[in-house]
């Protein structure tokens, strides 16, 4: 793998907690009734924002309530950390709730003259928000993994699950695996997951010989995982769900104390359940690298007084990339797109990243093993690609 020219300055952890720990309050958008309600234009709105002559615009959308809103919380509380931790002054980030309706959120953040969004977190709400920032060549930087949604303005930040199986099957046949089988859910991950894994073990010469699926219950899985071990044929089997799920099925294919080659995907990441069943011990995947989050997470929690969401770190990275490509971007004019195409990438909380020409984010991902209830790294996420 050809070795990136990073630029290591865009990283930038929480080193001192003093500097604003007492910080609660995410600036958000006009979202009260105080607020006059913005026209549905592309210019800037009175939306009660000062006028910014020095600083650009940076709106974030994400959900504030509902369902996903301590989701969307803990991300609005990283990008805060992120303009604190740099003593940013150039960039105003100003969150607007997508819970309720995407499309109205966007809308609002054009008219008040936002010249990037960060998000939204839910490929589901990509097509509405690109309904009104399209037409005021405003870019996106979701924080979706669903890549059907990524095209023209829209760069995905999301970590992507056929790059997590990718990585463990090239690991899996240098140590010696062949034949692959399947284990999937129904819906949308388990068709990616089956097709990833074709992909994957067809470019490096193996077979793929068999595959099963189930509908996200304990005894659907338990009955998959019977079914495609009396087919037999195969050393290796991905199993593409959480750790929990996952260990049942791991349980019957092991059954008669086979030394069967499992393997997992990104979802493994932080559950604990993969160091307590038995039945994963020797289980492969690969995931970003967590080597800052831990930094992260302590210093997060001294602000907020709470521990943030493992997908945070998106909001914190995306904050330092619209920083690093700021240095060459002047207020009030458009978003220089071409800079996030940079072939030599950028670095961020979540290791070495860039942006492939369909949008996509391509990240440098790790191989873990479990071994008697932990997890060891056994092939460490290169530097660069």
């Amino acid at each position: 793998m050809k070795r990136w020219k990073l630029d290591r300055r865009m990283l930038v952890i929480a080193g001192a907690s003093a500097v604003l720990a007492g910080c609660q309050v995410i600036p958000k958008g006009p979202t009260t009734s105080t607020a006059p309600e913005p026209t549905p234009t592309p210019t800037p709105s009175e939306s009660g924002l000062p006028d910014d002559e020095e600083r650009h615009r940076v709106a974030l959308l994400v959900p504030m309530s509902g369902t996903n809103g301590a989701v969307g919380q803990s991300i609005a509380n990283a990008t805060t950390m992120a303009l604190l931790d740099t003593n940013a002054d150039n960039l105003r980030i100003t969150t607007y709730d997508t819970s309720t309706n995407a499309r109205e959120a966007a809308r609002r953040a054009i008219a008040d003259g936002n010249k990037l969004i960060l998000g939204p977190l839910l490929g589901s709400n990509v097509g509405q928000v690109l309904a009104e920032a399209r037409p005021a060549d405003v870019p996106l930087i979701s924080f979706s993994n669903d890549t059907s949604v990524a095209g023209v303005g829209v760069f995905l930040m999301g970590h992507i699950p056929e790059q997590s199986i990718a990585r463990s099957v090239a690991y899996a046949r240098q140590r010696g695996s062949a034949n692959f089988a399947a284990i999937v859910p129904d819906g949308e991950y388990g068709r990616r997951a089956e097709a990833a894994l074709s992909a994957a073990v067809v470019e490096s010469g193996g077979r793929v010989v068999a595959t099963e699926t189930y509908t996200r219950s304990n005894t659907s899985v338990v009955s998959a995982a019977q079914r495609i071990a009396g087919e037999g044929g195969f050393d290796t089997v991905l199993l593409a769900d959480g750790a929990r799920l996952a260990s049942l099925a791991a349980r019957e294919l092991r059954s008669d104390g086979g030394a069967m080659q499992i393997l997992g995907t990104e979802l493994w990441s932080g559950e604990s359940a993969v160091t307590s069943a038995a039945a994963l011990r020797g289980a492969l995947f690969a995931a970003v690298s967590d080597a800052r989050f831990k930094r992260f997470s302590d210093s997060y929690n001294s602000r907020f007084g709470s521990q943030p969401y493992r997908i945070s770190t998106l909001g914190y990275d995306g904050v330092l990339l619209a920083l690093r490509v700021a240095e060459d971007w002047q207020v009030g004019r458009g978003f220089p797109v071409a800079r996030l195409r940079e072939e030599g990438g950028f670095l961020g909380l979540d290791g070495p990243f860039r942006f492939q020409r369909n949008g996509v984010i391509e990240r440098a991902m790790e191989v873990r093993e479990v071994r008697d209830g932990q997890v060891v790294i056994v092939s460490p996420a290169p530097s660069g690609f």
